[in-house]
């Protein structure tokens, strides 16, 4: 049998020149003592863990599109091949786990470097430490149970190397004694903060992400999906809880952020923060930072505005009517053409998708535009990322910087942990939910009952009205920011993920439609595939591939891409382990009923 993990671990013991730390010779080779000299050495090699680490911008903006609020032309694989196997799975490869093993060189060998504080030290410890806690962070959310390592594998240690998976609740305690090392040492003052690298802030807000995670995965999730079996260790979920709302608490106390709000700015301030070139570091703790000066660019605008190489990411009607109107009433109302549905609306939904009123620059001048059915499937087109000129519709040089934790999910992350601790109050209510809602022109109603609406879509798991107003608000404030998929799954909602998608209302196929409200018709929904109409055209026939339908066959709601079978099944909650790991490796153990 070929020492497949062997090869892995001396493949990874990799360092990197100033240029490319983690792509230098192996360190069996070259010895340690040639590069960690000084102070210098150890800020070059964590700056290449950011190189190497920090996530893509299409991970950001593209990360919702398999979640239950948003329709595609695509679904995830996952989800859609009844045949997907162990030998369809990856993330189990030499490049997936390289990074833990420089992480943990890099542990072993920087006090070679001299002339460093103690604090100095102590910081570096934490930063990659940091790293740590966010590779197996990933790694738990795919696989669940992984083997733990803590420092650099000898190619020759077998032992080592062929391990079994060591408990998904022992690797979540490391993951915390990690996480809490870098909030404790790593740095928070100067060059350190409002910038990429990794700070205290930083790591504070983390923690309250993955905290919040392991919590209510805990508590929602009666069995461990790695074993079926269980949790060994019952206090876990409010330890966890705890862990995550003093966390944010600490970061909330420290008055370094704060929500963006200008009242004169109702309409604009929060989309502002994800289009432009400018990080506002009053509320963005952590970005991936774009410069037009330096032509780092991303391909978020073409790729949201392509019909042909996007994949027509559109919301989806049942998250749409979650979105509260401007008075703080619950919008109860079905049946609406799209101009009326979006009107006095919590001000975030013109914000994400195109609403009457968007315009954006064609051949430099502002021009209306309305939803375009070449590039949505439900109506609803998103352009929360979008830089709003025709120019960069064609052209992968999308230039605005990308938020990777902001302030409001720190105030977010708080608020749930103390709902699913059963400590919510008026007083935590107006720090962290009232405050996201007037920023977004929403009165602020401290909730007495629970909604019936979100009783039902979250599948009448939960009936208190906090924890269902904090979800409302979760799903609204960091919609398409990466963090909703995992949030169905540690909810333990999978089954949402199969829901059919839902569109806009149409009153009647075969009639123009005005979707903006200027007075100009904008597209027409047919069957008629010989229509040769100048408006843009969402054929309905339910035969063809994408399989588009009117709810009532002439008139009602867009049910997009019905060719799509999208299925869940709770063994998914968790990915399986791949063939390739379990042949070179005996003493894995597969997750069961994979």
């Amino acid at each position: 049998m070929k020492k497949t993990i062997s090869i892995l671990l001396a493949a990874c013991a990799a360092l990197t020149s100033c240029e490319s730390f983690l792509d230098r010779e192996p360190v069996a080779e070259v010895g340690s003592g040639d590069y960690f000299k000084d102070e210098t050495s150890l800020i070059t090699y964590t700056n290449g863990f950011l190189e190497k680490y920090t996530p893509s911008a299409e991970t950001l903006g593209y990360g919702d599109g398999y979640s239950d609020i948003v329709a595609t032309k695509q679904s995830f694989t996952f989800l859609t091949n009844a045949s997907w196997t162990p030998d369809l799975q990856t993330g189990w490869s030499v490049s997936d786990w390289k990074p833990i093993y420089n992480i943990n060189y890099f542990l072993a060998h920087m006090h070679e470097a001299s002339g460093l504080s103690e604090e100095a030290y102590a910081h570096y410890e934490g930063t990659a430490r940091f790293w740590r806690a966010w590779q197996y962070f990933e790694k738990v959310k795919l696989f669940g149970a992984v083997p733990w390592y803590d420092s650099p594998i000898d190619p020759e240690d077998m032992v080592a190397l062929y391990k079994p998976r060591d408990s998904r609740e022992y690797v979540m305690e490391r993951v915390l004694e990690d996480l809490d090392f870098a909030c404790t040492h790593c740095y928070d003052s100067g060059s350190w903060i409002n910038s990429a690298r990794i700070n205290r802030y930083i790591a504070l807000a983390y923690k309250s992400r993955v905290c919040l995670f392991e919590g209510t995965y805990r508590k929602y999730h009666s069995v461990d999906p790695s074993t079926g079996k269980p949790w060994e260790d019952r206090e876990a979920a409010d330890r966890f809880l705890r862990a995550a709302a003093d966390a944010a608490r600490e970061l909330m106390d420290a008055g370094v952020y704060s929500i963006v709000n200008n009242p004169a700015n109702v309409r604009t301030q929060y989309r502002s923060l994800f289009t432009q070139e400018e990080v506002n570091y009053s509320e963005v703790i952590w970005a991936r930072e774009m410069s037009i000066g330096m032509t780092t660019y991303h391909e978020l605008t073409w790729r949201y505005t392509s019909g042909s190489y996007g994949q027509r990411w559109s919301l989806d009607q049942d998250f749409v009517r979650t979105y509260l109107n401007l008075d703080g009433s619950r919008h109860e109302t079905t049946g609406e053409e799209f101009t009326t549905e979006v009107e006095n609306r919590d001000y975030r939904l013109s914000q994400s998708i195109i609403t009457p009123g968007y315009e954006k620059l064609v051949g430099g001048t502002s021009t209306p535009t309305p939803p375009d059915f070449t590039v949505t499937l439900t109506g609803y087109q998103v352009i929360k990322y979008n830089i709003d000129d025709k120019n960069y519709e064609s052209a992968k040089v999308s230039y605005n910087s990308l938020p990777i934790i902001r302030y409001a999910e720190v105030l977010l992350n708080y608020a749930e942990a103390k709902a699913e601790l059963n400590e919510m109050s008026e007083e935590v209510w107006n720090k962290t939910i009232k405050p996201l809602r007037e920023r977004a022109g929403v009165t602020s109603i401290y909730p007495t009952t629970a909604d019936p609406y979100m009783v039902e879509y979250f599948q009448n798991q939960v009936t208190d009205p906090f924890i269902l107003e904090v979800r409302r608000e979760r799903g609204i404030e960091l919609t398409m920011e990466n963090v909703r998929y995992d949030d169905i799954i540690r909810w333990h909602q999978g089954e949402l993920f199969a829901r059919p998608w839902k569109g806009i209302w149409i009153a009647a196929s075969e009639t123009p439609i005005d979707l903006n409200g200027d007075g100009v018709n904008d597209c027409i929904v047919t069957s008629d595939p010989n229509n040769k109409s100048p408006l843009k055209i969402l054929f309905i026939d339910g035969a063809s591939e994408a399989g588009h339908k009117l709810s009532q066959g002439t008139s009602g709601n867009i049910l997009p891409a019905t060719a799509i079978e999208r299925k869940w099944h709770d063994y998914k909650y968790v990915k399986p382990i791949p063939t390739t790991a379990l042949q070179e490796n005996p003493n894995l153990t597969q997750n069961p009923k994979w």
